[in-house]
């Protein structure tokens, strides 16, 4: 069973961009290569800065909606905490 993650990643501009995937090394590749979401396409390179696993798809989307709910400073916070 594949394991999902969310994911952030800081973009050229300094925001942060939010998403899930079940291989997150490839899809910050394709953000990269201009394939990601259309939000990182104006706003290249992206760099992971912070990923979590989850056990399911479901739970990853729920997870990725919290974290979109969260004010910069509360998802800078989540980045210092892993770097």
């Amino acid at each position: 069973m594949p394991r999902w993650f969310v994911y952030m990643a800081r973009c050229a501009d300094g925001s942060l961009y939010t998403g899930i995937a079940i291989d997150v090394a490839k899809r910050i590749a394709l953000h990269n290569a201009g394939k990601g979401a259309k939000y990182t396409r104006s706003r290249l390179p992206v760099v992971l800065v912070w990923s979590v696993m989850m056990k399911t798809a479901t739970d990853a989307r729920k997870a990725e909606a919290d974290v979109k709910q969260l004010s910069k400073k509360e998802k800078e916070s989540l980045v210092l905490v892993v770097s």
